[in-house]
């Protein structure tokens, strides 16, 4: 195929009004062609979907040793299934797998259906709450906390631990820099942090246990389980988070989800693909690689922009409107390949459970518009008052 070098741009993808809506822009990179070049950033962005697809599974040329587009937290991840490729990540990722597989989580349902049930129906009963302190980071976070058998400071520290740690993968620019120091503390908590210190039974002592009978390298307990906090709280925060906001704003596709329970799964994949969790994430190109006609050279930073993808409409037809009986299940809000998101059985467990709440215990959500303050990897809503929560 014959070759030449990439469309350029001179968007900086980490402005704050491009992190706070970031689709105009991603319609914009999509335009210009499938690869573009970000001078600004020293990036080439992905904003196609076949193409993010098709990248996102060849880890032999596009590498997650350099998920971040910061030589520091790059350095930080060396170690963890997040950075590496296969088979390093093969054999870090099993244990974490382990403990997330359906069979794994089966157990967890009843009592996450539960829990999402009793806090939506008090926060109805009240008649109008704020959604995202009081529903979509108090759920996760208690889950999360649970699962892996976090006690004490660590309970307290998770919500900033998890939001420094997906901060620091942007560049080194001002949310980076003040955020460094918190994620500083999750890293030191993960390299110190040994078996006794979580509670027994819990998934953390299982992969401590995996690492005394060798299923693991030595050592790397602790990067397991900072990838469930680091890499998995901030994200489902975020996703239901967008799940209450898109339910108060097109009671519409609610209402189909109160008459059909069925449509809950689908739901929260409209979810997922409209409004992606993950901003941008990073690979780095191993070799020279042609990507329908454009040349990216070996050594270069390489942005996957899920929700470009998400929106393509080459992909998806009428992609900018939420409408749940499209059921995508082949969005890239979890990834595609080898690093496919190790929570996602986890996370809509989650999600469903809420979704179900929801549509059993409100008929209608009236909300105030959405608060959105911008982060370098995470696209989440920071405050979202319901003023009305019209009971069923």
């Amino acid at each position: 195929m014959p070759s030449s070098p990439p469309a350029t741009s001179d968007i900086d993808l980490f402005v704050d009004d491009v992190l706070t809506d970031p689709y105009p822009t991603f319609a914009a990179l999509r335009d210009l062609g499938p690869v573009v070049y970000l001078p600004t950033n020293n990036i080439y962005a992905l904003t196609r979907y076949d193409v993010i697809r098709g990248a996102l599974a060849d880890t032999d040329t596009f590498s997650s040793r350099t998920i971040g587009f910061n030589p520091m937290v790059n350095d930080a991840l060396q170690g963890t299934s997040l950075a590496s490729d296969p088979p390093v990540h093969t054999e870090l990722r099993a244990t974490l797998t382990e403990n997330l597989s359906p069979r794994a989580l089966r157990g967890l349902k009843g009592t996450i259906e539960a829990k999402a049930d009793a806090l939506v129906a008090e926060l109805v009963a009240a008649g109008s709450f704020e959604a995202i302190d009081s529903l979509a980071r108090a759920f996760p976070l208690e889950i999360v906390a649970d699962l892996i058998g976090f006690t004490g400071d660590v309970r307290e520290n998770m919500l900033r631990w998890g939001q420094a740690a997906m901060e620091v993968i942007g560049p080194l620019n001002q949310r980076t820099a003040e955020n460094f120091p918190i994620a500083g503390e999750l890293y030191e908590w993960c390299s110190k942090v040994q078996a006794e210190d979580l509670t027994p039974g819990s998934v953390g002592r299982g992969i401590f246990d995996a690492e005394a009978r060798g299923a693991i390298p030595a050592d790397t307990a602790g990067h397991i389980i900072h990838q469930y906090l680091g890499a998995g709280v901030d994200t489902t925060i975020a996703s239901i988070g967008n799940i209450v906001a898109l339910f108060a704003a097109f009671p519409d596709q609610f209402d189909l989800v109160r008459a059909d329970p069925t449509l809950v799964p689908a739901a929260f994949n409209e979810v997922l693909r409209y409004w992606a969790p993950l901003h941008a994430w990073g690979r780095g190109v191993t070799r020279e690689v042609n990507i329908d006609g454009t040349v990216i050279p070996a050594g270069a930073q390489a942005a996957i922009l899920f929700g470009a993808g998400n929106r393509d409409p080459r992909h998806y037809d009428d992609p900018d409107t939420f409408r749940i009986a499209r059921n995508p299940v082949d969005h890239l809000s979890f990834g595609y390949g080898p690093h496919g998101c190790a929570g996602q059985g986890l996370a809509r467990l989650e999600a469903h459970a809420v979704i179900t709440a929801l549509a059993t215990h409100t008929r209608r959500l009236v909300a105030a518009d959405p608060i959105r303050v911008p982060s370098n990897t995470t696209r989440s809503i920071d405050e979202l008052e319901i003023l009305e929560a019209l009971p069923s």
